[in-house]
C-alpha cells in the first residue's frame, strides 16, 4: 500500500485501521474475528492502527495490544487520552490535567503490552486546564522516551497552533467525510501551514456512506447509531437519498459506495489519512481495494454535488455524547 508521511516525518499506511468497533458502540463484537482483521489488515499493507483509553473501555487498547504482539515492529500504533471512564463504563468528562497525562499514557502501555507509543493523541480539549499544560506533560513523555508523536483531536486552529508551540503536532484526528466537511473550513488549512497531518476518523459516516443497509441505524441499545441524528427518523431518510445519489455514481465506475467514499478522501492530499472502522475482514478488503481508485477532479466535483454539505441533516452525534466519541 501507498504510504503518506504525516507531520514530522512520521510515515503510516494511505489507510489505517479504527478499531474502536471491535470492542465498543458498533454492536457485539467477536475478539477472534477482530484479531483476524487485524492481522489481515498488517497482511495487506494497513500498518497504522487507531485505538484509545476509552474504548471498552480500556478494553479495545487490550484487544490491539494481543493482536500486536509478535508483530510490533510492524505497526505504527496509536491511541489516546483524555475522555475518562471509570472501569464500571461511565463518563467522567474530558481530563487534560498535567498528572492525568502522565497517568493515562503509563496504563495505556501496560494495557497494550509495549515500551512506547508511536502516536498519542489528546482526544478531546479539556477547556478547563490551559492547553500549554496539557501539551508540557505530552511534551514530557516524548522525552521520556514513551512516546514517539503527539496529535491532538477535533480541536479548533487557535488551540492547534498553541499546542504546536509547546511541542510539534504530528497529526489531528478529526471526523472528515463526504458528509462531515467542517475541516474544510479551516483546520484543515491550519495543518498545511504548520506542517501537520490530517488523519480522518469516519471516512465512512460510521457506515452511513456504504450500500448496506444493515451497516446503518439499528433497534441494537449497544450501537450508539440507534439514536445518532443522521441515522434516524425524518433525518435519516432525507440523508439515505443522499447515498442513491452515490450508488448511481458507484454502479456506473464498478465500484461500491464505500469505496467511492473511502478514495474521495484519499483524494484530498497526500496528508490526509483515513482510518475506516471495521471488525470484519470482508470489510477490510473492501476498503483496502479503495486505495486503487483514482478519482479525477470533475468525479470529485460529482461527488460533492451529489452530497452537498448543506443538504446533510442532523448534528454527527446524539446530544448526551457529543464531544466524548471518537470513531
Amino acid at each position: 500500500m501507498e504510504q503518506r508521511k504525516l507531520g514530522q516525518g512520521l510515515e503510516v499506511s494511505a489507510q489505517g485501521l479504527g478499531c474502536m468497533g471491535m470492542s465498543e458502540f458498533y454492536g457485539a463484537g467477536d475478539d477472534t474475528e477482530s484479531i483476524a482483521t487485524i492481522h489481515e489488515a498488517i497482511d495487506l499493507g494497513v500498518n497504522f492502527l487507531d485505538t484509545a483509553d476509552m474504548y471498552g473501555p480500556f478494553k479495545n487498547e487490550i484487544l490491539v495490544g494481543t493482536a500486536i504482539k509478535a508483530r510490533r515492529d510492524e505497526v505504527v500504533l496509536a491511541t489516546k487520552f483524555g475522555n475518562e471512564r471509570g472501569e464500571d463504563g461511565s463518563y467522567l468528562g474530558v481530563n487534560g490535567k498535567p498528572e492525568y497525562v502522565v497517568t493515562a499514557c503509563d496504563n495505556s502501555l501496560r494495557r497494550l503490552g509495549v515500551d512506547v507509543i508511536d502516536l498519542y493523541y489528546q482526544h478531546r480539549v479539556d477547556r478547563t486546564v490551559p492547553i500549554e499544560e496539557t501539551w508540557g506533560a505530552l511534551k514530557s513523555l516524548v522525552d521520556a522516551g514513551k512516546v514517539r508523536h503527539l496529535g491532538i483531536s477535533e480541536a479548533s486552529s487557535a488551540t492547534i497552533e498553541r499546542a504546536h508551540a509547546v511541542h510539534p503536532v504530528t497529526a489531528l484526528q478529526s471526523e472528515y467525510s463526504l458528509w462531515t466537511r467542517d475541516p474544510e473550513d479551516g483546520v484543515l488549512a491550519t495543518c498545511r501551514r504548520l506542517g501537520i497531518g490530517f488523519v480522518a476518523y469516519s471516512p465512512l459516516g460510521r457506515g452511513f456512506l456504504t450500500s448496506e443497509a444493515s451497516n446503518r441505524a439499528s433497534n441494537d441499545p449497544t450501537d450508539f447509531r440507534s439514536v445518532n441524528p443522521r441515522f434516524v427518523g425524518e433525518a435519516g431518510e432525507k440523508n439515505l437519498a443522499l447515498v442513491s445519489n452515490l450508488e448511481q455514481i458507484a454502479s456506473s465506475k464498478g465500484v461500491s459506495v464505500a469505496q467511492l467514499a473511502l478514495a474521495w478522501v484519499l483524494s484530498r492530499g497526500d496528508d490526509v489519512v483515513p482510518i475506516p472502522g471495521t471488525k470484519r475482514r470482508k470489510w477490510l478488503r473492501e476498503n483496502v481495494a479503495a486505495s486503487a481508485i483514482h478519482l479525477s477532479d470533475d468525479e470529485c466535483g460529482q461527488l460533492e454535488a451529489a452530497v452537498p454539505r448543506d443538504a446533510v441533516v442532523g448534528n454527527r452525534y446524539h446530544e448526551r455524547s457529543m464531544g466524548t466519541l471518537n470513531g
